[in-house]
This record gives C-alpha cells, structure tokens and sequence, in this order.
C-alpha cells in the first residue's frame, strides 16, 4: 500500500505497516497546535455573565461590522420577527451632489407604536471617516428612547459637545453645484489595443420646491484589430447637452421642462434636438418619496433630427412631435422593496412609431433567512426612425458600432439567499479575513 502524507510534510511518509514507528513524530509536529485549539475551545466556552445582554434590545438591521462595534449594547438579530425594534434605511440623491439617508424606526412586542424617521446628509466630499460617524450618531440618537427603557440605560451617558452658533451664514453659492469629470484609459497587446476617452461637466441648483439640472457630456472609444499585418481601427464617439427645470406647484404636482441635444455615431445622429414640457402626480407626499412613490409623468414637444447618412426612410433630416407617459413606483417596508416603472412614447405623425419598456425588481424577504430577489426588464422598439438605409458592415455589426433593426430588448436575473443559525450577530471577528464557507447559502440563475 502506498504511503500518505499528513499536515503537507513532503519528506515523511507514513507506511500502514510502520504506523507505530512515525507515530511520536507526528505527536510532536502537530502537539503545539492541539493545544492552541483546546485552550481557544475552552476559553469560548467559559460562561461569561450575559445578564445585561439577554435583557439588551433586539435589533434588525441590515449594518455593517462597524456599527455593530461602536453600538454594541444592543442585540443584532438576523429576523424581523425577533426583533423589538426593526429599521428600515433608505437614501437619494442631494441637490449639491451627495445622498440623504433615511432610517425609518418601527417598535415591536412591548415598543409596539413607537415610530421614529431619522435623517443625515452626505455631502461629496465626506470621507469615509465623517460618513461613518454620521450614521453611528444618528443610530445612536434614533435608539436612545428604546434603549432607554431596558437595564442597560444605567451604563449609557449623553453629552453634547459643539457650542451652538448664534449666526446663520449665507450660502454663497445660492444653493448651486457644479461638477466636473475627465476620465481616460488605454488597453492594448501585440494584435489589439483600444483607447476611451470620457469627460462631463453638470450645474445644478435644487431646492425643496424647485430642482434645475444641466450636463455637459462627451465620450471617444477606438478599437484597433491587426490582422495579418493589417488593421481595421473602430471608431464610436458621442456628446450631448440636456436640461431639466421642475417646479413644485404643492406637495403632489409639479411641471416642469427638459431639453436635450445630442449627436451619436451609433446611432446615425448628427444632431438631434427636443424640447418637450411636462406636468407630474405622484399619488403620495414628495415628503415621503425615501420610503414610496407612485409618479405619473406626462410630456409633449418637439423633435429634430440631422442624420449622418439616409436613413431607411429615405430622411436626411427631419422635424418631428412626439409624447410619452411614465409612471413609476417605489416602496420600502419591513418584508422587502418593490421599484417598477414603465413609459410609453410615441410620435404624433404615426402612431405606429411607438416604444413601451418596463421594468421593475423585488427583494422580498419569504421567512426567518430566506430572501427572494428578482427584477428584469423589456421593451417593444418600433421608433427606430436613424437607421441606415445601407446597413451595417460585418466589422460594425460584431463591434457594436451602428445600432441595428431590432422589435424587443430584454434583460432578466433572480436569486435566492438563504441564512440560519443563532438569531444574534453580535459579534465582529476580522482574523484572516473572511472564509468562502459559511452559513450562508446563495442560489442564483
């Protein structure tokens, strides 16, 4: 019988018939780490005093390792139905370019009709550092009152340390932001390389009743094939300019109106230019837009169009009306979120050039550990009034290079996550990283 080796010791071989024989060496080579793991055994099971924390508040939130260190006189349970307090966060986009986070507070068994709506800004050029404070700090106040009520209020003290400033400054910029980007980068090997060249400049003023958006775009990409000793280069550029401007009329209407111009390689475009107004419904208070909507959208307006070549209607330009109806709904709650939207366009000259796409994605959460995600997309394409008449080249086709006739698109994805073991997660270990095996169980399609 052929030997085997233990522990990946190359040079020792353990033959079954000379098992006793190599026997004390092995004992030695592997007698320091068995000790090591019983008395790390022995340690984790020595009892420890939990009394505080089986009496400590019952916690769902999805939080990171961090909050669970800075906030840790709470328990951090892994389903809602243990919980005495779940939260739900949610955010969106600032006028100056960062994010306001939501965390909307819901009291269970004994809290059960204590409700709380917490909130923080992020501006763009928080570091990583100040954004991580802002959220222990408003975890921490949201949880005061809960905790409050449970043995380990004693041990917790409130202290505010920043003077409070008799002056009110005035924002110099009148609420605008401006933002700008260049971005660039080459690839290549012996018979390929390709180059892409991005760059945006956006000015924005949005206040509560009123948001006006403007961006600046322009985008190269070019591709070299050397084929023997040949090349065949691939060229697609881009730039465009568009315009919003929304008026809040009260807490469920707005209008408002866009403009955009563009110019597309890809897309046959020259220059294509629309102007169109619009007038918004969202079902529920925009106060509430972090945790639902429901918006219907209604536009009307112009359209003209200069083609790089004929198209397959025989236009090198054209002037155009068109419409379009969205709608879009949105809601976050304690069993998952739902986002759904769809629009319709069409032009008024024929009815038959029109466009539906719809959209949605569900995160449901099933039962105790299991979540179910699903989202997908399609739309029935038949305004493609840029097409070339004489159509594309291989070369063009197999890059992507010039858009093809086409009556639907279509994306889709779904998953599973499924989770079990102990209620709590309390406790953060960052030794060696994070192993590839788990509790965790994740199925996707």
């Amino acid at each position: 019988m052929k030997g085997f080796t233990i522990f990946g010791l190359p040079k020792t071989k353990i033959q079954t018939s000379g098992l006793m024989k190599n026997l004390p060496v092995y004992l030695i080579a592997v007698t320091p780490f068995l000790i090591c793991c019983i008395e790390t055994s022995a340690q984790e099971e020595t009892p420890v005093s939990d009394t505080l924390r089986k009496d400590a508040l019952n916690l769902y939130m999805e939080v990171s390792d961090h909050v669970r260190r800075e906030i840790s006189y709470v328990n951090y349970v892994r389903d809602i139905k243990d919980a005495d307090l779940y939260v739900i966060s949610t955010s969106q986009p600032t006028g100056a370019g960062g994010r306001e986070h939501t965390y909307f507070l819901t009291g269970q068994k004994r809290y059960s009709g204590m409700i709380d709506t917490l909130r923080f800004t992020v501006f763009p050029d928080d570091t990583q550092d100040v954004i991580r404070r802002k959220e222990i700090q408003t975890l921490q106040m949201g949880l005061m009152r809960y905790v409050a009520k449970t043995p380990l209020a004693l041990y917790l003290s409130i202290s505010f340390d920043q003077p409070v400033s008799q002056i009110i400054t005035t924002d110099k910029w009148n609420n605008w932001v401006f933002r700008s980007s260049l971005n660039g980068f080459v690839n290549g090997q012996k018979t390929y390389n390709m180059s892409y060249l991005n760059g945006r400049f956006s000015a924005n003023r949005i206040t509560e009743k009123s948001k006006l958006e403007t961006n600046l775009n322009y985008s190269r990409g070019e591709d070299n094939f050397i084929i023997d000793e040949s090349t065949i280069k691939s060229v697609n550029h881009s730039r465009g300019f568009s315009g919003l401007y929304v008026h809040g009329i009260n807490d469920h209407w707005s209008v408002g109106g866009s403009a955009n111009m563009s110019s597309s390689s890809y897309r046959n475009q020259k220059v294509r230019f629309s102007v169109l107004s619009g007038i918004e419904y969202n079902i529920f208070p925009y106060s509430e837009s972090t945790s639902r909507q429901f918006r219907m959208l209604y536009q009307i307006g112009p359209e003209y169009n200069n083609y790089v070549d004929t198209t397959i209607y025989g236009k090198t330009e054209e002037t155009l009306a068109l419409h379009s109806f969205s709608a879009a709904y949105q809601v976050v709650q304690k069993w998952g979120s739902v986002n759904i939207s769809s629009t319709w366009r069409n032009y008024l000259h024929d009815f038959s050039k029109r466009n539906l796409s719809l959209s949605g994605f569900l995160s449901l959460r099933v039962f105790k550990g299991l979540s179910f995600n699903m989202g997908g997309g399609a739309s029935l394409i038949h305004d493609q009034l840029s097409l070339i008449k004489g159509g594309a080249t291989t070369e063009e086709i197999l890059l992507r290079r010039k858009e093809l006739e086409t009556q639907y698109s279509y994306f889709t994805s779904i998953g599973l996550s499924y989770t079990f073991g102990s209620i709590y997660s309390n406790v953060v270990n960052p030794r060696f990283g994070s192993s590839s095996g788990g509790s965790t169980m994740v199925i996707s399609f």
